[in-house]
């Protein structure tokens, strides 16, 4: 194993950000791409929603990472353990030192269990998971489709979070089924939600608290949950109203809050928030203090609400700017596009498509499609995870 390799453009990160960037600096002429990645499977991460709610399994969203990484594109299998940006080297767990003449940072968020005590214990013992912890995701279903009394609560993460309005997915589709099992009636539901609205997106909110309201979920805004006590089956949230304590829960799908990997913060690389994420321009997505090194995904500062659709326009802009930089042309501006696909009932699903602003930036102007619509259910489940593997890794959309 050589400890001291050099390559033109090396990308941190072997999820969508990190592939599907190299892929199309691919496809665009370069000619040297090492991408730097540990696991040896890959995750369609929007599957896991459906997971947790018994429309999928884990095999319908895993690949071998090997069978993604881009044709040309040198897989190094190791993790970073810091970042000399003065020096542009990246150095790794297994001992190698990488240098870089390019170097992009896409290596997602890891999950802050710190920041609500007593919540990874609840998922050891559990009674507590959540479709965002891949481990998790198969013991959801295990646990809601038991469920037949009682109180449960469901949460959305605060930001950042990887694509946290998703959460609403699995509330939703839990609830359809408790609905024509005819066990809702049953139940106590709840949402815990950071925003001062459901998810604070304009007219989109009110179709949301419109379907929240026809399952009768009761909903606390403004709020997070701070703490969970396995042996109350409890959870602690602090809300705009106050503190609430929810307690003698059936099953709590609490999802953990996140930051990007502390190496990021170590080096110097980070913005200065306990997120830690990589601080760059959320426009050109070039680092703000270091110009040969580049951000994008979850764990960069884009200043708008992550997503695989937000990713897709990420990858167009940053592509052209890496080359642009290199010739002195002028760079591409990302405007902050996002999606957030949304079911509210076991077979329809919304789309929420905004910019930065959270100003509606819908893909298909004559339809209105944040009105739920089979089509779109089906779209999102079974053409997506299609186009993932066969267009968007392959660096072709």
């Amino acid at each position: 194993m050589p400890d001291d390799v050099h390559h033109d453009v090396l990308v941190v990160g072997g999820g969508n950000a990190g592939i599907s960037l190299a892929a199309r600096l691919l496809r665009d002429g370069a000619s040297d791409v090492a991408l730097v990645e540990p696991q040896d499977v890959h995750r369609y991460r929007p599957l896991l929603n459906y997971v947790g709610a018994g429309e999928a399994g884990m095999s319908s969203l895993e690949k071998p990472m090997a069978d993604v990484i881009p044709d040309g594109c040198t897989w190094i299998q190791d993790s970073v353990v810091a970042v000399d940006p003065l020096a542009a080297t990246v150095s790794t767990r297994d001992g190698r030192t990488l240098h870089w003449s390019t170097l992009v940072l896409g290596p997602g968020m890891v999950e802050d269990w710190d920041a609500t005590p007593g919540l990874h214990e609840a998922y050891d013992d559990g009674w507590a998971g959540s479709t965002f912890v891949p481990d998790s995701a198969p013991q959801v279903w295990e646990s809601l489709k038991s469920v037949r009394s009682g109180s449960v609560v469901f949460t959305v993460p605060p930001e950042p979070s990887p694509c946290g309005a998703t959460a609403l997915k699995p509330l939703f589709m839990a609830c359809d089924h408790w609905q024509r099992g005819g066990m809702l009636s049953d139940l106590t539901v709840h949402l815990v939600t950071p925003f001062e609205g459901v998810l604070d997106m304009g007219s989109a909110d009110e179709r949301l608290a419109s379907v929240l309201s026809s399952y009768g979920v009761q909903v606390l805004t403004g709020a997070r949950v701070t703490q969970v006590d396995g042996a109350a089956r409890s959870v602690t949230v602090d809300a705009a109203s106050g503190t609430h304590t929810l307690a003698e829960l059936t099953y709590a799908h609490v999802v953990p809050h996140y930051r990007a990997p502390s190496w990021i913060a170590d080096s110097g690389l980070a913005i200065d928030a306990p997120s830690g994420l990589v601080d760059i321009d959320p426009e050109t997505l070039r680092h703000r203090r270091h110009d040969s090194i580049w951000g994008l995904g979850d764990g960069a500062a884009i200043a708008t609400r992550s997503s695989g659709g937000a990713l897709r326009k990420q990858v167009e802009v940053l592509a052209h700017n890496i080359a642009a930089a290199a010739t002195g042309d002028q760079l591409h501006r990302y405007d902050g596009y996002t999606v957030m696909p949304i079911t509210t009932s076991h077979r329809r699903l919304m789309l929420l498509e905004v910019d930065r602003d959270g100003e509606p930036k819908p893909s298909a102007p004559l339809v209105d499609l944040t009105k739920p619509r089979r089509s779109t259910w089906l779209f999102d489940r079974y053409a997506l995870p299609v186009i993932y593997y066969r267009r968007l890794l392959r660096g072709k959309v």
